[in-house]
This record gives C-alpha cells, sequence and structure tokens, in this order.
C-alpha cells in the first residue's frame, strides 16, 4: 500500500509544479491599471477653467514681455487694464518733472553766461566791463511750480551758478526716474504673465479620502489618502 503512495505522490509531482508556474505566469501577465482619482481630474479642469466654465486665459511671458517696450502693452495683452492709469500717470509725470527741470536749468544756465557777455552791442556790456563783483547782480528768469508764471529777478553770479548745479541734477535724476519706471513696467508685466498660469484663489480644502490601490502591492487593499485640493 505504501508502494502504492510513494508512486502516485510521483506522478502527480510534475502536474503540481505546472499549474503553479501556470499561475504565476498568468499573475505576472495581467496589466496593472493605474486609476487617476476625481479630484485630481476636477484640479486640472478648474485651472484650465474660469469661474464662468470658459477657457482660462493663459498669457505667454515672452510676448507680454516683447509687448511691453511699449509702456502699457504688456499690462494690456495680460488684460491688467487697471494698471494703465498707474503707468501713464507715473511715466507722465517723470517725463513733466524733467521737462521743467530742463527749462530752470536752462534759464540759470542763460543767466549765468550772460555775466561772460563782452559783446559791445549788449545791454549789459558797460556793467561787465567795468568787472565782476560779489554784489554784481543781472535779471534771471524764474518759473513756478507748473510753469504757468515766471519773473525776472535780480541774482548773483554765485546764486545762479548754484541754482543752475541744483536743476542740473534734478534734470539728470528726472531720466533715472523715467528709465527705472519704464523698466519696472517691463518687469510687471512678465511676472504677472508668470503668476496668471498659477491658480491664486483662496478655495483651498484638505480632506481624507478611502484608497484601495497601494503602490508596491498587486492586489488591492484598503487603506487613507490626504487629498490637497485647490479649485
Amino acid at each position: 500500500m505504501k508502494n502504492w503512495f510513494w508512486i502516485g505522490m510521483v506522478l502527480l509531482a510534475p502536474h503540481v509544479g505546472m499549474s503553479q508556474k501556470s499561475t504565476m505566469d498568468s499573475l505576472k501577465s495581467v496589466p496593472r491599471t493605474i486609476g487617476i482619482p476625481d479630484s485630481t481630474i476636477n484640479v486640472i479642469a478648474d485651472s484650465l477653467l474660469g469661474k464662468n466654465g470658459r477657457k482660462k486665459f493663459m498669457p505667454n511671458p515672452k510676448l507680454a514681455t516683447r509687448l511691453a517696450l511699449i509702456p502699457g502693452g504688456g499690462q494690456w495683452y495680460n488684460r491688467d487694464y487697471w494698471k494703465l492709469p498707474l503707468i501713464y500717470l507715473s511715466m507722465g509725470g517723470g517725463i513733466y518733472t524733467w521737462n521743467l527741470n530742463r527749462l530752470k536749468y536752462n534759464d540759470f544756465l542763460t543767466a549765468y553766461e550772460s555775466f561772460y557777455d563782452l559783446d559791445p552791442s549788449s545791454a549789459r556790456y558797460g556793467q561787465l566791463k567795468a568787472g565782476i563783483t560779489p554784489d554784481t547782480r543781472l535779471p534771471v528768469r524764474v518759473r513756478n511750480l507748473l510753469n504757468t508764471e515766471s519773473e525776472y529777478i535780480e541774482a548773483t553770479r554765485d546764486g545762479i551758478e548754484r541754482q543752475k548745479n541744483y536743476w542740473r541734477r534734478n534734470k539728470n535724476l528726472s531720466i533715472i526716474v523715467v528709465g527705472l519706471i519704464y523698466s519696472l513696467t517691463i518687469i510687471e508685466a512678465n511676472v504677472a504673465a508668470h503668476l496668471k498660469t498659477f491658480d491664486l484663489s483662496d478655495d483651498l480644502s484638505l480632506r481624507i479620502e478611502p484608497k484601495m490601490s497601494q503602490p508596491m502591492m498587486r492586489q488591492p487593499a484598503p487603506g487613507l489618502r490626504l487629498v490637497f485640493n485647490i479649485k
């Protein structure tokens, strides 16, 4: 009886091994499917669509930078229309300040040069021929802040020279300020175009959801996941 038992085991052993090998091969051949959570799909859809369901405007930063070479062009492309008055007022104010400083500088420069005008036909020739002293005064044009009125006052050469240098520094500073404002408009257009590609809404939420598929596991297994939802 024992001999028949061992004979049967020897005959069945190859079939058992083949069945186990076929089972393992079938498990290996089953393709794994990666499920994408619905929350992830909703996040992607919300980031591409606006509040009204239309496609969200996604500006091109390079194009916005090129258009910003024209003052306000980059902001217009980014649809930041409320920034246009700020840009034009700041640049217009800077250009107006530069022009006013230029006019005042030229007024005092002309008055300063008149101290060295030795043309015999000049009305001041007799006064200047006698010699220039610290008390020698000549008229100079003085403008008000808005350049709406002006008057001529008598001033000494040293006083006129100080005012001439003062308005020259202001004129040069105005050019620098206008250049900085222009550069900032270009940088702002580029940065704003980059930021418009992100969702900056305040509707942020974190929730816990069940999850059946686990990494590094072939069979479904219960678990939990943290979902950070941006709408």
